[in-house]
């Protein structure tokens, strides 16, 4: 079983809940889907990658995770998921030689994340598109994985800057589900008020991720057992895309088309 860090969601033990929203997110990207080379940069365990695939498109997983491509070999291998490991900031991928490419929860993880956008600009075609699926920073759970945060004006200027035509909204959910999110955020936030004096945010940075994945696990255990295995009824059906974006929005989902050369 793969270790919950907090990184990246793991089937049977991230909650329902977000499981879904990463399902929903992979969903409004296939729906936009034409012919053609797909790349999914941070394919992670490739669970979510394989669904890429048909009859008149072929799929490129990369990740720099060793292990995670080795699970995802075993496991979709054989499903005409080709993988590799890649810095998604220097792809070994030449220029121009796919058409569809997919960013889902990575460019939140970059200290600099010009250079992830750049290079998902350089591998398109002339005609190709980009999808990227990030949180919205005023409605996302503090995650020390999660280094830079934007909301739709940010994420719009970055993408600007790299392709000709910008199209930003959201993956939201319905009533029910968002309460779902808002009574673990506000559990999360009880959790985190106990560091009274704000250490997490002044030890550093390694500090707080080597303490962050290994409590995070116990915390789940304690607070959200309750929200894992699929016992909430919560699925990808219960998500939607929209162009309304405001600060309640869960996920921010744009499509960048015709790179800048």
């Amino acid at each position: 079983m793969p270790k919950l860090t907090g990184e990246r969601p793991v089937e049977g033990l991230t909650p329902d809940s977000l499981l879904a929203l990463h399902a929903a997110g992979y969903q409004a990207v296939v729906d936009r889907l034409g012919a053609g080379r797909v790349l999914d940069v941070g394919c992670g365990r490739g669970f979510e990658s394989v669904r890429f695939g048909g009859p008149d498109r072929s799929v490129i997983g990369v990740d720099y995770d060793q292990g995670a491509l080795v699970e995802a070999t075993r496991r979709h291998g054989t499903m005409g998921l080709r993988l590799a490991r890649m810095d998604a900031a220097k792809l070994g991928i030449a220029g121009s030689s796919v058409e569809w490419a997919c960013s889902s929860h990575l460019i939140e993880h970059f200290t600099e994340p010009e250079h992830h956008v750049s290079e998902l600009a350089r591998v398109l075609s002339a005609d190709g598109s980009a999808f990227f699926l990030t949180p919205n920073a005023p409605a996302d759970f503090e995650n020390p994985f999660h280094v830079h945060l934007f909301d739709a004006g940010s994420l719009g200027a970055i993408l600007e800057r790299h392709f000709e035509d910008v199209w930003i909204g959201g993956i939201d959910a319905l009533g029910w589900v968002k309460e779902d999110f808002r009574r673990r955020r506000e559990r999360a936030e009880r959790v985190l008020a106990l560091d009274v004096l704000d250490l997490r945010h002044r030890i550093p940075r390694s500090w707080y991720v080597a303490a962050y994945t290994r409590l995070l696990p116990i915390a789940y255990s304690l607070i959200a057992r309750s929200d894992t295995g699929g016992s909430t009824g919560i699925g990808a059906g219960d998500f939607f895309v929209t162009d309304e974006v405001d600060s309640t929005t869960l996920v921010l989902f744009a499509i960048a088309r015709r790179p800048r050369r």
